[in-house]
């Protein structure tokens, strides 16, 4: 029988009673006192959420109303989201949060992960704003030390909010950082010269990304004296915005040029924000402008455009990393790429003590009043040992604790939260770097099981091979066979895209006929391109449809034989012949340069694939 609770009001205090926002000094004398204390820390937040939330029906069948934390170690599970989805499914149709929270449930953040096609949505609480909250403002203090004079400017970063969705009880369901945008930690925050935004929120607040992009790009050009920061919160908006400026900087400069707002502004807030901005013509600024932008090639462009600007801040780990050279390009190698901080749609877990070092070096202290965090070991010497599948069973004695983790060694890291997820795995895989005080650095490494990922998305092996499957299915009417695929993520372009490598056979062909009927309807192969994309995931085709950071998937249609010198170049380089399985996504260059080689015809989705919220 499922017990109810009655919902306490959440609180912005943390374990020892203080706010959870602190700035300056301050905040940094509190990095050093959560870090000296890790260990206890964690033991007091498990402690304040099993008090919270052991009377919920998820942790009361475990538990039965223990508080007790070797009980909780010894027999709730590791799971994965299949085992939470079911009470997140009974929450999102109407039931009481106390399900799996002691507070109201007040909106669900969508994941960049998906389940069967549909995004995965995370509970969240009230206070869970403040804690991100917190996070945030531990970042300027942080650049501070090693860049000053940051509160004597502005900074252009760039933001954007996404769709959101209405969940069957009427919780919102959206993204973590439109939901931070949206909420009054972001639109009621106190000014402050260490974060005096070029964007107006009302042009970052703007549904229509086009818009919201004019907006910001003009704003930031119109301060382009006084910008110290540029950013964004991943590589790949950051690259999408130089690239919007490469096709707009004309109409840009006309709206500076005669002060008047490009008619293609119709947002009435973005209209009322930017009439301020455009108060006067300014046609020194537009031929200055002009001038920069109509040299070419574009290398250092971001420099000269803004020559005040001392770093460039956006995600550049990860599978954001392929954008680094993109970024190095257009400033010319002078700004330093800086990743502030490491968080997800579950929990916001740490920042990075050394933001100034290189991107492949970027290491993040996990703060340990941000939830209770565990690791499942997974290698160590250098070497990722992947014996834990995704979906496997976890023995609860294989868990370590955060300060257990040890120097080297690998590990994905699973979180349990004040708002509902217990021992939940994140699929993140790390490897630990240092230590600050007590507390853990980690380097992130990859998520488990994603072999394409442009922008938010993440599509795994499973997910790629369903959506081919149904896609290749086109050619039978053509006695055309799908021999073998392979894929990779190109990033050479903005936006970036999915490619496919196709190896394909006509039924009782030889190879001549082969290249002679490679000329099969190119419609038909268009449409296989659109067929695979209909068939991945939620968040690819947003990102696609919606939010334009992903191009049109690629099938390059390579000659018979192909895959055969794949697997010889691999075999070459010390892979076993009797374990050999091809690849389902290229990184190596060369075996890259070896498909580019066989390419016969290049095939494009014709069209966005179909996406609604």
């Amino acid at each position: 029988m499922r017990r109810t609770l009655k919902l306490k009001v959440p609180s912005s205090v943390n374990m020892d009673g203080k706010k959870l926002e602190y700035k300056g000094e301050e905040a940094l004398k509190e990095i050093e006192r959560l870090t000296e204390k890790a260990d206890e820390v964690q033991k007091s937040i498990l402690t304040e959420i099993l008090t919270r939330n052991c009377e919920t029906e998820y942790l009361f069948k475990y538990m039965e109303g223990s508080k007790n934390l070797l009980e909780f170690k010894r027999i709730v599970p590791v799971i994965t989201y299949k085992g939470i989805r079911p009470y997140i499914q009974r929450i999102v149709n109407g039931e009481d949060s106390s399900l799996i929270t002691g507070h109201p449930i007040t909106e669900m953040l969508s994941s960049s992960g998906t389940s069967a096609g549909e995004p995965k949505l995370m509970p969240s609480i009230a206070e869970d704003l403040d804690r991100r909250t917190f996070l945030y403002n531990l970042i300027m203090p942080i650049m501070n030390r090693y860049v000053p004079g940051l509160d004597e400017g502005k900074a252009m970063y760039l933001y954007f909010i996404k769709a959101e969705m209405s969940t069957p009880c009427g919780l919102p369901a959206r993204a973590v950082l439109t939901s931070y945008y949206k909420s009054k930690h972001f639109k009621c925050r106190a000014k402050d010269p260490f974060n005096d935004y070029t964007s107006p929120d009302q042009a970052i607040l703007c549904k229509d990304s086009s818009q919201s992009m004019y907006c910001q790009m003009l704003a930031g050009l119109i301060h382009r004296h006084q910008v110290l920061r540029l950013g964004a919160v991943f590589a790949s908006a950051f690259l999408r915005a130089i690239t919007f400026l490469e096709r707009n900087w004309v109409r840009l400069c006309n709206d500076i040029r005669t002060g008047q707002l490009d008619p293609m502004i119709t947002d009435l807030e973005c209209l009322s924000c930017m009439s301020t901005l455009l108060s006067s013509p300014n046609p020194c600024l537009a031929n200055e402008i002009e001038d920069i932008c109509s040299r070419v090639p574009w290398k250092g462009i971001l420099c000269q455009l803004w020559p005040r600007a001392k770093y460039i801040e956006a995600v550049v780990t990860g599978s954001m990393a392929q954008y680094i050279p993109a970024l190095e390009y257009y400033s010319d190698g002078k700004l330093p790429l800086v990743s502030p901080m490491y968080a997800s749609s579950e929990c916001f877990f740490g920042v990075n003590l050394k933001p100034l070092c290189d991107p492949s070096d970027a290491a993040f202290t996990l703060m340990p009043n941000m939830g209770y965090f565990e690791f499942i070991p997974l290698g160590e010497n250098g070497t990722i040992l992947m014996n834990v599948g995704e979906e496997d069973e976890v023995p609860n004695d294989k868990l370590v604790d955060l300060v257990q983790v040890r120097l080297g060694c690998y590990y994905e890291l699973v979180v349990t939260t004040f708002a509902g997820l217990y021992r939940y795995r994140i699929g993140d895989v790390l490897q630990v770097s240092g230590f600050h005080n007590r507390a853990p650095q980690f380097r992130f490494i990859c998520r488990r099981n994603v072999l394409l990922s442009i922008d938010n998305d993440k599509t795994n092996e499973e997910d790629l091979h369903k959506s081919i499957t149904v896609a290749k299915k086109l050619l039978e009417p053509y006695s055309a066979l799908l021999v073998e695929y392979t894929s990779y993520a190109d990033a050479s372009t903005m936006p970036g895209h999915y490619v496919l490598y196709w190896e394909i056979r006509f039924h009782g062909s030889s190879k001549a006929d082969h290249l002679a009927n490679i000329a099969l309807d190119d419609k038909v192969l268009q449409e296989c391109c659109i067929a695979v994309e209909e068939e991945l995931d939620y968040i690819y085709r947003r990102c696609r449809t919606f939010d334009k950071s992903i191009g049109p998937l690629e099938i390059r249609v390579v000659e018979l034989g192909t895959f055969e010198e794949l697997m010889d170049l691999f075999i070459n380089q010390g892979a076993s012949i009797n374990q050999y399985k091809t690849p389902r996504c290229i990184k190596s260059i060369a075996a890259l340069e070896l498909l580019n080689s066989h390419v016969k015809a290049s095939f494009f989705s014709p069209r966005d694939p179909k996406w609604g919220v």
